[in-house]
């Protein structure tokens, strides 16, 4: 029989505070899921208060003044400031303080909607509901239906046989956006002809998708015409119907929040001082309620050593309370802050786009670059920038658009994937489209422009673009 001994090891762990797992999930709440929860913690917690404002013509949000150099005659005036409408590219932003941007209706939603005006049992009704929900972004059932099948019989408990499954998703399919539901391309292509007007082109349109399918993708257009017997002008006039149509349908509504929130509310506004016509940043508030911990349950918290059990418990319950609300109003200052100093580091790193808004002058910038700056965690700033929006002079953008990566260039500077992507999509959108550049082309095109990317490199970009390779965009 083996021996038992005890032995001590000292280990080394670290314990996050309740305060530290606060401030971690305020980080990641855009402006308006954060006054959600400020006004439930309010409800949840007697012991926090709401601030009242005193003056109800002060409504300042707090700012702060970006430019730290001096201001010189001399220096020319950034475009910014000789906009005439120079707070958004969105017509209907009246206040550049205080704006709150309409986005398109959430696509899994308006399917929903759509469901209502269907005549459907409860059973298919249910079916129905999970079968929106299986859908991706593009709007296609990537699921088969024999699993899809299963998955139903798990979860609702329901047995839906595929050929049931098949019925429900037909009358899916009928819903807009036109090739909404499909399982792949072809059938998605398919459904928005099928919902176009009957014509000849439609429907020769409709015969290539159906027997000719792999020859187009080929751009195999001699055995198209042989075998449809038609000529190069009639093939021309059937591929611009079928390339009118869209092959991402759910891409034409947005889910913009998890919780497919209809507005994006900026939670920093870069704009001009009025005074001094300078850059600051704001944090506006909305309708961010201001809270305070309401110091009278301080007396509470001293019970006598003679108090009643249930005196003890009350007292208990209100210490408890109160640390929860100390540690919430703290962790909000703490949120504030750590957004401010990220905030204020991501402009001043892109300080020339913000004052001129060129794209082309966003400079490569990682996580890593910003929590050097502000002497945070990386994992901190992916928080801050996760679901954030900052509203400058020249549009809304989200924070992660300001990361790319960076390469070098001929010259030793480094330049920005995404400076790369711009100049690949405007040499592939001026090419011959009779004889599109090939990847190693476009490598020839980037080196004579100072870029030095590997072919790979350029393949990579090119399907970030959602852009086929040169064969697949030849054209007649």
């Amino acid at each position: 029989m083996a021996k038992q001994s005890l032995t001590q090891e000292m280990k080394l762990t670290q314990k996050l505070s309740p305060l530290q797992i606060q401030t971690i999930k305020l980080l990641e709440l855009p402006t308006l899921e954060l006054a959600e929860r400020i006004q439930r913690e309010l409800e949840d917690n007697p012991v926090l208060d709401e601030v009242v404002n005193e003056d109800p013509e002060d409504d300042t949000p707090k700012n702060v003044a970006l430019d730290d150099k001096q201001s010189d005659s001399n220096e020319p005036i950034p475009s910014y400031k000789l906009r005439a409408d120079n707070y958004s590219k969105d017509k209907d932003i009246k206040d550049p303080l205080y704006t709150r941007i309409s986005v398109k209706e959430s696509f899994h939603q308006s399917l929903v909607e759509q469901l209502g005006y269907v005549h459907l049992d409860e059973r298919q009704h249910q079916v129905a509901l999970f079968v929106i929900g299986m859908l991706d972004d593009d709007g296609y059932l990537r699921r088969d239906l024999e699993s899809l099948s299963d998955d139903i019989s798990f979860k609702l408990s329901m047995e839906v046989p595929v050929d049931e499954l098949e019925e429900v998703l037909k009358v899916i399919q009928t819903f807009d956006p036109a090739g909404v539901g499909a399982r792949d391309v072809q059938e998605c292509l398919q459904l928005q002809l099928e919902a176009k007007e009957p014509s000849e082109n439609r429907d020769l349109a409709m015969k290539v998708l159906s027997e000719h399918f792999e020859s187009l993708t080929r751009r195999h257009y001699d055995k198209i015409m042989s075998k449809l017997d038609i000529d190069e002008e009639k093939l021309r006039s059937v591929l611009a119907e079928i390339t009118c149509l869209n092959p991402h349908p759910g891409g034409q509504l947005d889910d913009t929040y998890q919780d497919q929130a209809h507005q994006i509310v900026p939670d920093f506004i870069i704009t001009p001082d009025e005074m001094s016509g300078e850059l600051k940043i704001v944090l506006p508030k909305f309708n961010v309620p201001e809270i305070r911990v309401n110091k009278v349950y301080d007396k509470m918290l001293d019970i006598p050593s003679n108090a009643s059990k249930a005196e003890k418990e009350a007292t208990a319950f209100i210490k408890q309370k109160y640390n929860s609300a100390k540690w919430f109003v703290e962790a909000l200052k703490q949120r504030e802050k750590t957004l401010r100093n990220t905030m204020t580091a991501i402009f001043n790193y892109q300080r020339d786009f913000f004052t001129e808004g060129d794209e082309a002058l966003i400079k490569p910038m990682v996580l890593k670059d910003i929590a050097e700056i502000t002497n945070l965690d990386i994992s901190t700033i992916s928080r801050v920038v996760a679901s954030k929006y900052v509203q400058t002079p020249f549009g809304i953008y989200s924070l992660k658009f300001f990361f790319s990566e960076g390469l070098a260039t001929q010259s030793g500077e480094e330049a920005s994937t995404r400076e790369i992507k711009s100049i690949m999509k405007e040499s592939i959108g001026a090419e011959d489209k009779h004889k599109p550049l090939t990847d190693e082309q476009l490598v020839e095109v980037l080196k004579a422009k100072g870029y030095e990317v590997a072919r790979r490199t350029v393949a990579k970009y090119r399907d970030m673009l959602d852009i086929p390779i040169a064969r697949l965009r030849k054209e007649l």
